[in-house]
């Protein structure tokens, strides 16, 4: 297992009043959870030249930033494997001149024709993974292999249910400053194998898939677990990863039921106080024969 990994400028103090009905009014240092720029950038050779591009400035917490752009291009489809990457570096100024902490991926070959379509190559927010894209057509949305009508996870109800408190273990961050959110893979035993935390539910997605691509996991004998709702962009960077089964804390929209059922992801939300709610392809799971009826 490999453990949520704690650099310098994660958390900041900050000073604030508090109130509380024990004490009243008291002078104490707040811990805040970073949130700062980072580009996304590429470079690629073309026509003898090398070319460079920002693809994104998302809002992140600093840490595991080489994992982030590596999970940010394969949700992109710009990327398979990490063998498509030369190299993935940290800088601090970008293309266009800006001084600002960029990861720049130099791609062993230059991108498909329609990069300029779908890139972003706008400021993101650490609230929206979507943020920029002229439109959601080019994000690649695959099936998954692997039939949603059989059984494939031996996790009981109970297990399920749990994973949330599993990923939540894990967050240092989120205990220490209460704003962070976590991504964790785990395996069809309820064993957490990978976890990481951002300020972006996006980033902290990227990161994790990033890591898992480095470590060569096998996505299809993992399910994915969010701190967050399930939105549409968790849900596509899932699919695109092969992940069969997403848990998240939070509802999901309609939006990601839909890509869920498309990409034959089982998908449960509300995963917390004892109960949750499965939305698609529920016979993926072992459920109780009287839970069928």
């Amino acid at each position: 297992m490999s453990a949520p990994a704690r650099v310098p400028l994660s958390i900041q103090r900050s000073p604030s009043l508090h109130w509380t009905h024990e004490r009243g009014w008291f002078h104490a240092d707040e811990p805040l959870i970073v949130e700062s720029p980072l580009a996304i950038e590429i470079a690629y050779p073309r026509s003898g030249h090398e070319l460079r591009k920002v693809l994104a400035v998302t809002m992140r917490t600093p840490g595991h930033d080489a994992d982030l752009a590596l999970g940010f291009l394969f949700a992109e489809g710009l990327v398979a494997s990490p063998d498509d990457i030369l190299s993935n570096t940290a800088h601090s100024e970008n293309a266009r001149g800006e001084t600002i902490a960029t990861q720049r991926i130099q791609l062993r070959h230059a991108p498909r024709e329609d990069l300029q379509r779908i890139s972003r190559g706008l400021l993101t927010s650490s609230a929206c993974g979507l943020c920029g894209r002229v439109s959601l057509e080019g994000l690649p949305t695959p099936s998954l292999s692997s039939s949603p009508s059989s059984p494939a996870f031996a996790l009981s109800p109970e297990q399920l249910s749990r994973l949330p408190e599993t990923l939540r273990a894990t967050q240092t961050l989120f205990a220490e400053t209460g704003g962070s959110h976590g991504a964790a893979l785990v395996d069809f035993n309820g064993t957490l194998v990978l976890a990481r935390e951002d300020v972006g539910r996006h980033n902290a997605v990227d990161k994790l898939l990033g890591a898992a691509l480095r470590q060569n996991l096998p996505a299809a004998q993992h399910l994915l677990v969010l701190s967050s709702r399930a939105s549409f962009e968790l849900l596509q960077k899932a699919a695109v990863f092969g992940l069969p089964l997403v848990v998240a804390v939070g509802a999901p929209s309609s939006l990601a039921v839909s890509i869920a059922h498309e990409a034959g992801i089982t998908l449960v939300g509300f995963a917390r106080d004892g109960r949750f709610n499965v939305y698609t392809h529920a016979d993926r799971l072992a459920l109780a024969p009287a839970a069928r009826e």
